[in-house]
C-alpha cells in the first residue's frame, strides 16, 4: 500500500482565541487543551508509519522555527515548507501537491488543518483507511463529521449517493454556515460537518486546479520549482506563490468539481474556532467547567476558564469565558465567544501591541519575556536553548547589563570573548558590537537590564547571524 503524504496547514492566526492566540504566535502552537499544541496532537495523529510517510508542514516565516522545533520534540522529522506570505488555504494545499507529486507521481495526500482536535485517534485513521479507495480511484475525499448537536459556525455537506458500496458518499452540495432553524433541520436530515480536511491523489488536486484555476495551479507549480533551501526549510519563491488569487480550497475546488466525495467521520472533532468550542472537547468538573492551568473556582457552572501562568479565582457566574495571559485578561459571556474576533479588530485600529504580541517573544534561538518595563529602562528573561545563539549586533539606544542565573553565557563584546557563569554578570556598553549564545547542554538563562532612551526590539543592527535574518 502507497503510504498517505500528511500535509499539516499551520499558517492561520485564530484571532477569536485572544489573548491566548497572538498573530505573533497563534492557536495551532499553544496547548488549548492538554500539555501538547494542536500542531503536535495533529503530528502525533499521523505519526503511524505504516499508513503515512513523513509530514509536509506548510506555515509562515515567524513561525518556522517554531513548527520546526515543536516537530523535533516528539521525534518527528517533518519537511517545513515556508509560504512566502498568506494566500488562504488554496495556493497552499496546491503548492503542497506539486510538491508531493514532484517527489511521487502516484502520491495521496492527507491535507489537515494543524489547529483541530481530535480525540479518538484510531477513529480517524479507521476513515482514512476508508476513504483512501476512492482517493485512490481519483476522487477528491472530505471528512464530514457526524453532528452531535446543530452548530451554526459550522458549514454543512449534503452526501449524495454511495461509492463502491462502502462508506464514501458523493458530494450532493456544500452548504455554508447556517442559522438555527436551518442547522437543526440539517441535523435532522442527516447533513455532516464540513471538516476542511481532505484526502486526495495530488496529480487529481492538480488537474482541478488547472481546470478551475490555472493560474492558482501555475502559480504553485513555479513556486515548487524555484523553491530554495533555506537553513532546514523549503522556501517557496516569493514572486511565483504571490502571483497566485487568494481563495480558499473549497472555493477553488470543492464546489466546483464533480470529483467530491465524503466520508463520515465519528472521532470527536472540534475546529475550536472560538473559547465557547472548548466546551465541547475538553474534560469538565463536576459543575461543567472546563479549565486549563492553575484555576480555583467556587460556585461557578458552565464556564471555559483558562489561566496561562498565574492563579485565576472565579465565584459565582455562570458561562463565562475567562481567560489571563501575564498581559491581557478577557471576560466574555460564552454565547458571545464569536465576537472577540471584532474585539482583536478594535485593539488593533488602537495599535496596541497586546493584540498581535505576546509579551513572551519567541525566536530561533529561544524566548525572552518583557517582565517590567519603565521610563528608560526594561527589564527582561531571556532564555537561549543548546547550541542556541543570538545575532552579532548592536544598538543605538540602549546599554545592557546581564545576570547569568542558570547554566553558562558566552559573551562576545568587540574581539572579546568570554565565558560568563551562574550569579556573574557583564556589561554592554551603548554601540558595542556584542552576541550571547549557549555552549552548554543545559537552558541559559539571564536576567537582562535594558537602559537608555529608546527601547524598542527595532534597535537591533544584525552584523550576523546564523540564522539568516540579517
Amino acid at each position: 500500500m502507497t503510504k498517505i503524504v500528511p500535509v499539516l496547514l499551520a499558517g492561520g492566526a485564530g484571532t477569536r482565541l485572544w489573548p491566548v492566540s497572538r498573530d505573533a504566535l497563534p492557536k495551532q502552537f499553544l496547548p488549548l487543551v492538554g500539555e501538547r499544541s494542536t500542531y503536535q496532537e495533529t503530528l502525533l495523529r499521523v505519526a503511524d508509519d505504516k499508513l503515512f510517510g513523513p509530514p509536509i508542514v506548510i506555515t509562515g516565516a515567524d513561525f518556522r522555527f517554531f513548527a520546526r522545533r515543536q516537530a523535533e520534540d516528539l521525534g518527528i522529522d517533518a519537511m517545513v515548507v515556508i509560504e512566502p506570505m498568506r494566500r488562504d488555504s488554496g495556493p497552499a494545499l496546491a503548492a503542497a501537491a506539486a510538491l508531493a507529486r514532484s517527489q511521487n507521481p502516484d502520491a495521496v495526500v492527507l491535507a489537515l488543518a494543524a489547529d483541530h482536535i481530535i480525540l479518538d485517534v484510531e477513529e480517524f485513521r479507521a476513515t482514512c483507511l476508508a476513504g483512501l479507495k476512492a482517493a485512490e480511484a481519483g476522487k477528491i475525499v472530505t471528512f464530514g463529521i457526524t453532528p452531535n448537536t446543530p452548530k451554526t459556525s459550522y458549514g454543512y455537506i449534503r452526501r449524495g449517493a454511495g461509492i463502491g458500496g462502502g462508506e464514501v458518499f458523493a458530494v450532493e452540495a456544500f452548504v455554508e454556515k447556517p442559522n438555527a432553524e436551518t442547522a437543526s433541520r440539517y441535523v435532522a436530515e442527516g447533513y455532516l460537518w464540513n471538516s476542511g480536511n481532505f484526502l486526495f491523489r495530488a496529480d487529481v488536486l492538480m488537474k482541478e486546479l488547472e481546470r478551475f484555476e490555472p493560474s492558482m495551479a501555475s502559480a504553485a507549480e513555479r513556486s515548487v520549482a524555484r523553491a530554495q533551501t533555506d537553513l532546514q526549510f523549503l522556501r517557496l519563491d516569493t514572486e511565483a506563490f504571490g502571483s497566485a488569487p487568494q481563495k480558499s480550497i473549497d472555493y477553488a475546488v470543492m464546489e466546483k468539481t464533480d470529483r467530491a466525495a465524503v466520508v463520515a467521520g465519528n472521532f470527536g472533532w472540534s475546529d475550536i474556532g472560538s473559547w465557547d468550542a472548548i466546551l465541547d472537547i475538553a474534560q469538565r468538573d463536576k459543575l461543567g467547567n472546563a479549565v486549563q492551568g492553575t484555576v480555583v473556582t467556587e460556585d461557578a457552572h458552565n464556564c471555559v476558564i483558562h489561566s496561562a501562568d498565574r492563579l485565576t479565582a472565579v465565584v459565582g457566574v455562570d458561562d463565562l469565558v475567562v481567560v489571563s495571559t501575564p498581559d491581557a485578561v478577557l471576560v466574555v459571556p460564552r454565547e458571545r465567544a464569536q465576537e472577540v474576533r471584532e474585539l482583536v479588530a478594535k485593539l488593533k485600529s488602537a495599535k496596541r501591541s497586546e493584540a498581535t504580541d505576546h509579551r513572551r517573544g519567541h525566536r530561533p534561538w529561544g524566548y525572552y519575556d518583557s517582565i517590567d518595563r519603565g521610563e528608560r529602562f526594561q527589564v527582561k528573561r531571556i532564555v537561549v536553548h543548546p547550541g542556541g545563539m543570538l545575532s552579532l549586533q548592536k544598538h543605538h539606544h540602549r546599554a545592557e547589563h546581564w545576570v547569568v542565573v542558570r547554566g553558562t553565557a558566552e559573551v562576545t563584546i568587540g574581539t572579546d570573548v568570554k565565558d560568563v557563569h551562574e550569579n556573574e554578570s557583564i556589561y554592554i556598553p551603548i554601540g558595542a558590537v556584542h552576541r550571547l549564545a549557549n555552549r552548554g547542554k543545559i537552558p541559559l538563562e539571564l536576567i537582562e537590564v535594558q537602559t537608555g532612551s529608546y527601547l524598542g526590539e527595532d534597535d537591533i543592527v544584525r552584523i550576523e547571524d546564523v540564522y539568516k535574518r540579517t
